[in-house]
């Protein structure tokens, strides 16, 4: 199935410690039990989000650094630091890197489709 193509929107790649890149199918439930899928743990997980409405939670992700890539459309980031909240604007065609540990959340204000690449394991969610 290397040759198959797919939706990042619903299959997830992730990318190993080496060479490998596996699709990963994905649910309603994927977040919520991703600590429970060694297979996940290392590597990178990329995957596609595309954003009408602002982040109902924040989340965090303490295996990692988070690249957030915005393809199109305009979201803030906004980044719960040591020293209060940062607003990173992310613009069509525009990324940054969230660093590991560090809260954040998404605030649309045109929709789009945004790239994540992270570490997916430990990956944690709170209310707004």
């Amino acid at each position: 199935m290397a040759d198959a193509t797919f939706d990042l929107t619903d299959t997830y790649v992730q990318l190993d410690d080496g060479p490998a890149a596996r699709r990963v199918e994905v649910d309603e439930r994927f977040w919520a039990t991703i600590d429970d899928r060694p297979e996940l743990h290392g590597g990178r997980l990329v995957t596609m989000m595309r954003y009408t409405d602002d982040w109902d939670s924040w989340e965090m992700h303490p295996a990692g650094d988070e690249i957030v890539y915005a393809l199109d459309g305009a979201v803030d980031l906004i980044l719960a630091e040591e020293h209060g909240e940062r607003v990173v604007q992310l613009r069509g065609r525009m990324g940054c890197v969230v660093p590991r540990g560090v809260w954040h959340r998404g605030v649309v204000h045109s929709p789009g489709d945004v790239l994540h690449i992270t570490r997916g394991e430990g990956t944690r969610h709170r209310p707004l």
